[in-house]
């Protein structure tokens, strides 16, 4: 547990706690499972939290919802796992404790309630088969029933099930996208059984929907075009569009890469990534060929709207920072503070201007740190009352005078004069 505690942030410390206090009001048992496991025994910062419950998972969701006042994302009603997201953008997902059953590959599961046993002896992987108890009666025990920890411990890659693969040959994908995320290589039976359930085909069972859902998810790693580039060597590429083998844009995306680290690393940020990703992967593809991909993935119109969409609107954003008139840093960082995330990396990736690139990367680089820097006390100094109508543009004259501000020129010391270096003294050269 202090193992845990030591690798949440302060908020998500708090969701853990709000979760444990429902699962206890609620009389069930919670477990702490799969990539938040594996990220802390990794040494990984824990992205999301993963919550698994041995009884109704949806029905402690919502008593969640109604505790702290948090928001219910994606919902699956046949697995019984509902995604949530709290405030200071902690994500994470209620699930089910929970066994499936497959009768063909690619097939929609028959979902039913197990055990944490059972349910960890049913995942992909086993570095994501770990499990922690957040139980009063046992806070704090390990469950490894697959051996996960060392193969964390080794950096490897090891399915759970010899036939896991057939079941769900979304996993195929999958691995590609840890392997590159965790540089862990993929144990050798592992690789056996991949090349069997190639040789079978599988891949080819992968519904639409799971590809679209696989290709949000690289757009949200921190290098995808290496995924990418891994899924292409797998031959695996051409399930996404039988163009980008011929196609994919490794220069666009090695830029996308590039951009990405600039801006804040946190929930709201990485889902901006979507769009960009799109419009970077895609650059080269025809217009029919782009329709294609939106139909093989299945995108949703919203999607599908953010991506086309994005080009123009950031042009707007792009004109705003290029003006003429932007003469100080409270200028760009008015701008920039309105201007929205993905509009913001796809200007980033896309924009050709200096200025333009420039004021970005002071503004996340330089900016953002001397407000980060300004103390509690220098805040109470803002001369109105919080809370009231006109503190925020109160709030934004002190914000502007800070950044406007000159640096205080250091004076470098006078150094000492030099000791006078005495005139040599000759004696008579001898005979």
């Amino acid at each position: 547990m202090y193992m845990l505690e030591s690798h949440l942030s302060p908020d998500q410390n708090r969701v853990v706690a709000e979760v444990q206090a429902a699962a206890g009001a609620a009389n069930v048992n919670l477990f702490l499972t799969g990539g938040a496991m594996r990220d802390m025994l990794a040494g990984f910062p824990i992205r999301d939290l993963d919550f698994v419950v041995e009884g109704p998972a949806l029905k402690l969701a919502k008593a969640v919802c109604d505790r702290t006042g948090a928001k219910a994302g994606h919902t699956d009603e046949s697995r019984k796992t509902a995604e949530l997201v709290f405030d200071g953008g902690v994500t994470a997902q209620i699930a089910m404790s929970r066994v499936e059953k497959y009768s063909r590959a690619g097939a929609k599961p028959t979902v039913s309630q197990a055990t944490i046993q059972e349910d960890l002896r049913g995942r992909d992987f086993t570095c994501n088969a770990i499990a922690l108890s957040l139980n009063r009666a046992s806070r704090g025990l390990l469950l490894d029933p697959m051996n996960g920890l060392a193969d964390i411990e080794r950096r490897e890659l090891r399915a759970v099930t010899t036939y896991g693969f057939y079941d769900d040959p979304t996993r195929l994908l999958r691995l590609v996208r840890f392997a590159v995320r965790l540089g862990f290589t993929v144990e050798e039976r592992t690789k056996l059984q991949i090349a069997n359930a190639r040789e079978a085909e599988v891949e080819k069972r992968i519904p639409a929907r799971a590809l679209g859902e696989e290709l949000h998810r690289i757009a949200l790693e921190d290098r995808p075009a290496e995924i990418l580039k891994g899924l292409e060597d797998g031959g695996l590429l051409t399930l996404f569009s039988p163009a980008l083998a011929a196609k994919i844009n490794h220069a666009g995306l090695a830029r996308f890469e590039k951009a990405v680290p600039i801006v804040p690393d946190d929930p709201q940020w990485r889902e901006a990534r979507f769009g960009t990703f799109l419009y970077a992967l895609t650059e080269k593809l025809s217009p029919k060929e782009k329709a294609a991909l939106v139909k093989s993935v299945e995108l949703s119109k919203s999607d599908v709207a953010r991506w086309q969409k994005l080009e123009a609107k950031a042009r707007k954003f792009e004109s705003a920072l290029k003006s003429a008139r932007i003469r100080k840093p409270s200028h760009v960082y008015k701008i920039v503070s309105e201007g929205e995330p993905d509009e913001i990396l796809f200007t980033l990736y896309h924009s050709q201007l200096k200025p333009v690139q420039e004021r970005l990367r002071n503004h996340f680089g330089k900016y953002l740190q001397q407000i980060a820097e300004i103390t509690p006390e220098e805040w109470e100094s803002i001369p109105v009352k919080p809370g009231t109508s006109k503190y925020a543009k109160a709030r934004e004259t002190f914000v502007a005078q800070r950044l406007d501000r000159r640096p205080k020129k250091v004076v470098e010391p006078t150094p000492p004069p030099a000791p006078p270096v005495p005139e040599p003294v000759y004696g008579r050269r001898g005979r």
